[in-house]
């Protein structure tokens, strides 16, 4: 029988999560640790340090290979941790699992008297750090990002297709003014837009000065050598081709700070608010017709009333996006917070990073899929709107206002609040006002659907 799942990210969600789980799953963390290890020693290989014979071509290309970390290799690395191999025992560590398989791989290459070099000066928060850094770095930068970047181009290309679909706005959930459809959903893009730069702009911190951040093994040994230059080459090495940069902290205790991830985090929970927001404002448009939802041959919006199409990609997404947020939060809060030099209680949560992520793709997977399933339903949101012509009530008494009426507020007020009122009242209640015949006229020629503002052009829309 296959082992049942506790995660739905990696049972009913696992398609979804393929381009995520490569990022930043079990196989690609213990590959970022490998990376890490490799590249220490290339920049060891570097300092060119008493003892440490230059490298071959044929020893780099050997750690290039290694760097790759096959399914084969992953399942060794399992079994040093967990059951031991070459004679040792199970580490039941495992940065230290990944020490022991690389320095068994040197060996099987034919480069044991490298073995003493391997994680050289480090600890394993030095390695989980730069794993880590990595991992976010490729999960951002390659999956999450381009995500964003297909919903809001869509947001931005409807907002344009509806620039002049006009509507009725509500503020309080009350008929406020007409406003449009594209622009109202410009609002949004322009948000997220503002979000994805700054999370563009972010970089995630890493350390690798040793037990406690002040390279003390480092200098015990080598008190000559320059090793924050050397870090920062580490840095350099690990960042290539990198979208979203990993950067050296200037100083730690054993852990790094992590700062950079709250930071991070913190701007994920803003894209995922807004996202919030939209997914709810879609959903009571759908609710009250304004938005229509394609019909999908052979799906079934309800178990019992086949008439229904229900909302569930916005549903969904407001869901994920929940889950998401309260993790990150809790990360944000968390991480950058370690008792005295170290303790372990963030390892656990870190290892949930991940599973924040999965649940924020899931989300924007879903709302760029239900948005591409609606569409405006422009004959049913105009009659709306013209079931409104009290709306006009704003533009009337600020014409009256330029024209230097007094208490023309109020004069609306009275006219219009809590009473139904037709398009043919205003014309007796324009006639009776004590105005020259321009501003009446005026008044008389206001049309409620072209009385949008700037909409259409803040939409993208032609002027």
């Amino acid at each position: 029988m296959k082992q049942d799942l506790l995660s739905p990210l990696d049972g009913r969600y696992a398609t979804a999560m393929t381009p995520l789980r490569e990022k930043c799953g079990a196989v690609a963390f213990a590959r970022a640790r490998v990376v890490a290890e490799v590249q220490w020693l290339l920049v060891l290989d570097s300092l060119k340090l008493a003892g440490f014979t230059p490298m071959s071509a044929k020893e780099k290309a050997c750690l290039a290979r290694l760097s790759q970390l096959s399914q084969e290799d992953f399942l060794l690395l399992e079994k040093i941790e967990k059951h031991g191999h070459n004679g040792r025992p199970a580490t039941n560590h495992d940065v230290k699992a990944v020490e022991y398989f690389v320095a068994d791989k040197l060996s099987e290459f034919g480069f044991a008297h490298r073995v003493p070099w391997v994680h050289f000066a480090l600890t394993s928060e030095d390695i989980n750090s730069l794993a880590y850094g990595q991992m976010l770095s490729s999960a951002l930068g390659e999956v999450l990002l381009p995500a964003l970047v297909d919903l809001q181009k869509e947001l931005c290309s409807r907002a344009r297709k509806y620039a002049r679909g006009v509507m009725l706005a509500r503020t309080h959930g009350q008929p406020a003014v007409p406003t449009t459809f594209g622009k109202e959903l410009k609002v949004f893009e322009t948000r997220l837009a503002r979000q994805i730069e700054q999370l563009k702009k972010q970089q995630i911190s890493c350390k690798a000065g040793g037990a406690v951040g002040s390279y003390n093994a480092h200098l015990a040994v080598f008190p000559k050598v320059n090793w924050p230059a050397a870090a920062k080459r580490l840095i350099a090495q690990l960042n290539k081709n990198r979208k979203i940069k990993l950067f050296l902290s200037p100083v730690s205790t054993q852990v790094d700070n992590r700062d950079s991830y709250a930071e991070l985090f913190d701007n994920l929970r803003r894209i995922n608010t807004i996202l919030l927001d939209f997914s709810q404002d879609m959903w009571r448009y759908i609710s009250a017709g304004i938005v229509k939802q394609k019909a999908i041959a052979g799906e079934v919006g309800s178990s019992t009333m086949p008439q229904k199409i229900n909302p569930i990609d916005f549903e969904n997404a407001e869901g994920n996006l929940g889950v998401a947020n309260a993790l990150l939060g809790f990360f944000s809060q968390k991480l950058p917070v370690s008792r005295l030099q170290r303790d372990l209680s963030d390892s656990t949560a870190l290892r949930n990073v991940p599973v924040a992520l999965g649940h924020c793709l899931l989300a924007y997977l879903s709302l760029l899929k239900g948005i591409k399933k609606t569409d405006f339903n422009s004959s049913l949101a105009k009659e709306e709107l013209l079931s409104h012509p009290e709306v006009l009530a704003e533009a009337y008494q600020c014409i009256l206002r330029a024209a230097g009426v007094s208490g023309a507020y109020e004069k609306l007020k009275n006219f219009t609040r809590a009473q139904a009122v037709t398009a043919q009242d205003f014309k007796p209640f324009i006639e009776s006002l004590n105005l020259d015949n321009k501003t009446k006229q005026k008044m008389l020629e206001l049309q409620i659907c072209s009385y949008i503002g700037l909409s259409a052009e803040q939409a993208g829309g032609k002027k």
